[in-house]
């Protein structure tokens, strides 16, 4: 007898894997080829329970996943100022800046499985006020951060009753920058819900065209790249690569030969700043929260783009006067032993993560396209380093690729699979990936720094 006879309803995964950006069969290649990757999703799995979509995708690269999954256990399982509960709560908080529903519906689950009261699930106004008070850090983060003063944690360090511990607003801190930059990998590499989630299924037949309105909307339709690209398209890109690395080659060439004078190079990081605030995200359409995240965090208008359209001046943070290197780390590490040295580790990873490979070419050194990539993150956030010359930028990042950094790293909502597929188009999606991890980790470190920055004021 057939289940539907007892009428069972039988649910059926919306997706086509754990991507909507990259086929199914390569993501799933991966953990079958290489052991170690295989033995780290085992590990994942007992630790958790699950493995969640975002490992999946992650696990072509198993170095970076190793220590990305060591520092998330640490925040969110391991002894730490904060009670479990609090740490699910804020992840909620954070992700729901972008309106991530993957990221919210999972730490939903976890909020109420570690004993969390579920009217706080209600909206921010249901949760303690020491929560609430969180809601100004959490919104000045995830978009102009470098609005935060010593007043804003002085105001959460000096609340009475409803007062943070420094040890606290530490952890509080670093949860919130994690899961704002997860919130940009998981929308930048299209993860899509688990078949158990909420939006990971449905009870509908299949139908004809698989597809969706809103997925013709945003330039997501199913079909793969390579069976939409007609011929000319192909050979319009087949030189992409050989391009960029001779301009790798002549930009190598320069630095040996000659070197920008101080003013000369203070001069391009504030013109590639300035255009850096010019480049559009995505197609800038209207983004109207759904309410069930959108409740979670008062304010939805305010966003990255409201300011850069006015042209808002971000003022430079020199890394020399604050760095993650000579001050964010120890400070850390005082306040939350431990995890200065987690998230370097973690940092140190992304940065420095390279297979020598471009696209087809072998025995390549990628150190300055990273750099760029990494350099140009920070740049939008007005942090300069006063010896990189920031003309390389133009240089290694074309158009297409800029928009596609922007839209991930600042709204990253936006981000469709017909940005994902302009960028880079004849690397390989592990080549994406990486892309995306940089990306993160590049924020993630932006947004410390201007925190970590404002609370050594206030020790000092």
């Amino acid at each position: 007898m057939r289940q539907h006879d007892f009428g069972v309803r039988i649910p059926r995964p919306l997706g086509n894997g754990p991507s909507r950006f990259i086929p199914e069969k390569e993501i799933l290649q991966v953990s079958k080829v290489d052991p170690r990757t295989q033995s780290i999703f085992e590990d994942a799995f007992a630790a958790l329970g699950r493995l969640d979509n975002i490992s999946l995708v992650m696990g072509f690269h198993p170095q970076y996943l190793e220590s990305f999954l060591r520092t998330q256990h640490y925040l969110l399982q391991m002894d730490g100022p904060l009670s479990l509960h609090y740490r699910h709560y804020i992840g909620i908080m954070a992700a729901a800046r972008h309106q991530c529903s993957y990221l919210v519906n999972l730490h939903v689950n976890d909020f109420l499985q570690v004993g969390g009261d579920s009217k706080w699930l209600n909206g921010l106004d249901g949760a303690p006020q020491k929560l609430q008070a969180l809601g100004e850090l959490n919104k000045i983060l995830a978009h102009r951060p470098w609005l935060l003063t010593k007043a804003h944690i002085e105001h959460l360090l000096k609340a009475e009753e409803h007062s943070w511990s420094l040890a606290e607003l530490i952890h509080a801190v670093v949860l919130l920058t994690h899961y704002h930059s997860l919130a940009s990998f998981t929308f930048g590499c299209g993860i899509t819900p688990e078949i158990h989630s909420d939006g990971g299924h449905t009870f509908r037949p299949p139908s004809l065209s698989q597809y969706c309105v809103c997925d013709i909307a945003n330039g997501n339709g199913h079909g793969h790249l390579e069976e939409r690209r007609g011929n000319h398209q192909v050979s319009e890109v087949s030189g992409e690569v050989e391009v960029l690395m001779e301009r790798m080659k002549q930009l190598q060439e320069c630095r040996d030969e000659e070197e920008a004078s101080q003013e000369e190079m203070a001069t391009r990081f504030e013109r590639e700043k300035t255009e850096s605030m010019l480049v559009a995200t995505a197609e800038d359409e209207e983004c109207v929260p759904s309410r069930d995240v959108s409740r979670h965090f008062e304010d939805p208008s305010y966003g990255y783009k409201d300011f850069s359209r006015r042209g808002e001046h971000v003022p430079t943070f020199r890394v020399q006067d604050y760095s993650w290197e000579d001050h964010g780390y120890s400070l850390v590490n005082r306040l939350y032993p431990d995890v200065g040295q987690l998230l370097d580790e973690k940092f140190q990873m992304a940065y420095n993560l390279t297979y020598n490979t471009m696209a087809m070419h072998k025995d390549v050194d990628t150190t300055m396209l990273r750099r760029a990539i990494w350099n140009y993150i920070h740049c939008m956030f007005g942090i300069r380093y006063d010896d990189y010359d920031y003309g390389e930028i133009n240089q290694l990042l074309d158009r297409s690729f800029k928009v596609y950094i922007k839209t991930m790293v600042c709204s990253p909502e936006k981000t469709t699979k017909r940005m994902y597929e302009s960028f880079w188009r004849q690397f390989q999606h592990s080549e994406k990936v990486h892309v995306n991890l940089l990306l993160m980790e590049a924020r993630m470190q932006a947004e410390l720094l201007y925190a970590l920055r404002a609370i050594t004021r206030y020790m000092t």
